[in-house]
């Protein structure tokens, strides 16, 4: 029986006509499935379904998800956190052959902190990628992450020394005290779609949680790749992100909270 499937362009692409075309037609896709974004069961058969193909380094998953939590994607992933993917999704492993992943391309590093602003609190999200950032369609070398998000509404930073202005449109969604995903707008004004997304939820300490239902909000900072780098204390990110936002290499925005 054909399913209610969205396969984007860029994962036909990925998988090829042959897979694609299967997977509309029924063969290869299951009927159930438990949604890779909420978790809960959805149903191909009867409601608009999302291919999400994570890619690792050397291999590929493809799971599922309602369209209304996700559009159909590639998210780029490492090898661990395929793995742990595999496991926590069920998912479909894809016959991709190793030379046409991609492992240059960038993963989104995302840390969570405190960061003391006024001398109060607040819970920040930091994220670095792994590699520098291309502008979609360009053949250049360049990092263009932070003129991207600036076009988006970030704002750059010199100093953390007052909490960045609302960025209305995008939010972090908590659910079940876990960090799920950061969403940014959908296009033309519809549901909003995952900018960033946790492959398995991130727990948050209970002072993060704390305070974000207290502020109902979330800073999110964003630098280069190499900017940041990997802090095991907050105080040393702290340290990373002053440094970094006096080079010239930080944006900043509060996200609204979404969830508890």
């Amino acid at each position: 029986m054909p399913r209610m499937l969205d396969v984007s362009d860029e994962v036909r692409a990925e998988i090829g006509d042959e897979e694609a075309d299967r997977l509309l037609a029924g063969d290869n896709a299951p009927g159930s499935y438990d949604c890779t974004s909420c978790r809960t069961p959805g149903d191909s058969q009867h409601e608009r379904t999302s291919t999400v193909l994570f890619i690792g380094d050397e291999t590929a998953v493809l799971a599922f998800a309602h369209a209304s939590c996700l559009p159909s994607q590639i998210v780029q992933v490492t090898e661990e956190q395929l793995q742990g993917a595999v496991r926590s999704i069920g998912g479909v492993a894809a016959d991709l052959e190793p030379h046409k992943v991609a492992p240059e391309q960038a993963v989104l590093g995302v840390t969570s902190g405190l960061v003391l602003i006024a001398g109060e609190l607040h819970p920040a999200l930091v994220v670095e990628p792994t590699a520098p950032i291309v502008r979609p369609g360009s053949s250049g070398i360049g990092d263009d992450f932070l003129p991207l998000l600036i076009e988006q509404g970030f704002m750059p930073v010199t100093e953390l020394s007052s909490v960045p202005s609302v960025l209305h449109g995008w939010s972090v969604l908590l659910a079940m005290g876990q960090l799920h995903a950061v969403l940014q707008p959908g296009p033309a004004g519809g549901q909003p779609v995952a900018w960033w997304q946790a492959h398995q939820p991130l727990q948050v300490t209970d002072g993060w949680r704390s305070a974000a239902n207290k502020h109902q909000q979330v800073l999110m900072c964003a630098a280069p790749v190499g900017s940041i780098g990997r802090q095991p204390r907050e105080d040393l990110l702290r340290d990373a992100l002053d440094k970094a936002a006096a080079n010239g290499k930080l944006v900043a925005a509060a996200l609204p909270l979404a969830g508890t």
